[in-house]
């Protein structure tokens, strides 16, 4: 598509972001990317924790610099929360710092179950709702929640912002069946690529959000001899199709996305060019 409209692409994959992570976040390679510039591919440390808010923030510069010369961007991805904070805006939710540490340093006192009970008793609209598995949206409603003493779903109003470009939604859409095999191949990939080597390489880094993730939380797991390699790949397999529903869940929330049948790429960069 890139190479069709002579444009740029962004990356809405929170986890791509980051340098040090290679393998387990399936990085496009330079082959792939064609020559292509990729915002948000390699662009930040592990360290440094990228928000929905600051993604949002920085993709709306380099928006910015493309719509100068082009008139087209492709925003591809990914973490559904970073896609809408830069295509519809997110609400002004304060943030305090020291109960964001408080609730960190709970956390891993205490473990996940903890927190999640303390959710399901404060706000049990946003606790069916959100990922159990997903520390940074659970501490993030519990640190507006314990600010504010209001549930955070009500301090969500989802209130669409202006924006100064068109939004045109696209979902490959694989049979469930399909998707699924495909997935357990690619994680089976990434073991024969390294993605082992890869972990133990940032496991000094295993405490950061960027870390808390899919592919990394359970090689960490194993190399803490809580369980065998093989059961750590089969969870990294089992909890990838689990985000992948969800993903599927929450593209769904958007009645204006086209859905389009799984098909050779260049049948599908035509059929995208005729709607747009």
């Amino acid at each position: 598509m890139a190479l069709e409209l002579k444009t740029e692409v962004l990356s809405a994959d929170s986890r791509q972001f980051y340098k040090e992570l290679n393998i387990g976040t399936a990085k496009p390679s330079l082959e792939e990317m064609k020559g292509i510039a990729h915002h948000f591919i390699d662009s930040h440390s592990i360290t440094s924790h990228i928000s929905s808010a600051v993604f949002a923030s920085e993709a709306e510069g380099i928006l910015k610099e493309i719509f100068k010369t082009q008139d087209y961007a492709i925003l591809v991805g990914g973490s559904g929360m970073y896609i809408d904070a830069l295509c519809q805006g997110i609400d002004d939710i304060p943030v305090d710092a020291n109960i964001k540490n408080k609730l960190q340093q709970e956390l891993e006192a205490n473990g996940l179950e903890f927190l999640l009970e303390e959710l399901k008793q404060k706000d049990p609209v946003f606790y069916e709702e959100i990922d159990k598995q997903n520390p940074m949206r659970l501490l993030r409603a519990l640190e507006a929640i314990r600010i504010t003493g209001k549930q955070y779903s009500q301090l969500r109003t989802n209130k669409k912002q202006d924006k100064t470009f068109n939004i045109k939604r696209f979902v490959i859409d694989h049979p469930r069946e399909i998707l699924y095999q495909r997935i357990d191949q690619r994680v089976l990939k990434m073991m024969d690529d390294g993605l082992l080597d890869e972990v133990k390489s940032v496991r000094k880094f295993s405490h950061l959000q960027a870390l808390q993730t899919v592919g990394y939380k359970e090689l960490f797991t194993h190399l803490d001899q809580q369980i065998s390699l093989q059961k750590a790949v089969e969870l990294i397999q089992k909890n990838t199709r689990n985000y992948a529903k969800r993903q599927l869940t929450w593209f769904r929330r958007h009645e204006d996305a086209v859905w389009m049948p799984h098909d050779a790429d260049s049948l599908l960069v035509k059929q995208i060019l005729s709607f747009l």
